[in-house]
């Protein structure tokens, strides 16, 4: 894809965390972003209502619209668009083993044949669909290549349909796979969680801290998108792939890496617990395979560290 050229994308999901993050740097980029929302925009509060604020600056938001919906067919089938990003996706306790796999699958793929068809009939050439790495054979694992959780199989699933709708058309099929990002933005997790314990005086604990995982600045993250959106078109290949990785380590050494690197900056010294690992049910080895900033080396670590600390600063430390 010509960086020159304003784009148009039709991207879904972008309330989400990464989602933010893509449309966001997508626009940077200087491409025209419309982008859904099943809401409208006094529905969204808190962290994802603050994201949702700030896209209204920056894409063209078409508000009460979920993928596969009547309104959602009738946008693409009168608007054009080069190149669709689908990346919403079912996620309501996506940690829980009662995910509901089929009903998550069937959701995001709601009328996938539709939807891939009208788009096409206006030109649209070309699909990225958000995978994660969480799905059976994704990634560096402990070899099982197991699904990680019901929803990791529900992504797999989605993923799947939309290859068998797309080849037939001829429609350029990408998919990306997300680690575990971190950043401004997120909904409270493990980071989020050791900045509160800090700023209260305790110390976080690590409660497994023997699995191995992918963390990645969501900054880094979100400049893989925009460049995989951005090269995915080039060469014969009907299915092409980006799995960035970013810092592959323990859970114990990446909680020891952020207390690093936020208590530089903050001038503290911070510790992290690490507690002996009692649960073993999750794989214990899951990483994408490509070093994310060989992708995109324009891309600075130290910016990464400086703005989230700064928004953990004034999150928490004001």
């Amino acid at each position: 894809m010509r960086r020159d050229t304003d784009v148009r994308i039709l991207l879904t999901g972008a309330s989400s965390f990464t989602g933010f993050w893509f449309a966001s740097e997508l626009a940077r980029m200087g491409h025209d972003v419309t982008a859904t929302f099943r809401g409208q925009p006094d529905t969204y509060g808190d962290v994802r209502g603050a994201r949702v604020q700030q896209l209204m600056e920056q894409v063209n938001p078409v508000w009460g619209t979920s993928f596969g919906s009547e309104l959602f067919l009738d946008l693409v089938g009168a608007a054009q668009f080069d190149l669709f990003c689908h990346h919403a996706a079912e996620t309501a306790n996506y940690r829980g083993w009662d995910f509901d796999t089929l009903a998550a699958s069937a959701s995001n793929t709601r009328n996938a044949r539709s939807v891939l068809q009208r788009l096409a009939e206006r030109g649209c050439k070309r699909v990225i669909v958000t995978g994660t790495v969480f799905e059976p054979y994704e990634g560096r694992d402990d070899c099982s290549q197991r699904a990680f959780s019901p929803y990791g199989l529900s992504k797999h699933i989605s993923f799947e349909l939309f290859r068998l709708e797309a080849y037939p058309i001829g429609m350029k099929l990408g998919k990306f796979v997300i680690p575990n990002p971190f950043g401004p933005y997120e909904e409270p997790r493990f980071t989020s969680y050791m900045m509160r314990e800090w700023s209260e005086g305790r110390v976080p604990a690590v409660q497994t801290p023997y699995y191995l995982r992918d963390n990645i600045h969501v900054s880094l993250l979100a400049r893989a998108y925009a460049h995989f959106c951005e090269t995915s078109d080039d060469g014969t290949a009907l299915v092409t792939k980006c799995s960035p990785s970013g810092y592959v380590e323990t859970q114990a050494a990446f909680a020891q890496r952020f207390a690093r690197e936020i208590g530089t900056r903050l001038g503290r010294n911070l510790e992290v617990k690490l507690s002996t690992q009692r649960d073993f049910s999750e794989p214990m080895v899951r990483a994408n395979l490509e070093p994310a900033v060989g992708l995109v080396p324009e891309w600075f670590e130290d910016d990464a560290w400086e703005e989230l600390c700064a928004y953990y600063r004034a999150r928490f430390l004001q």
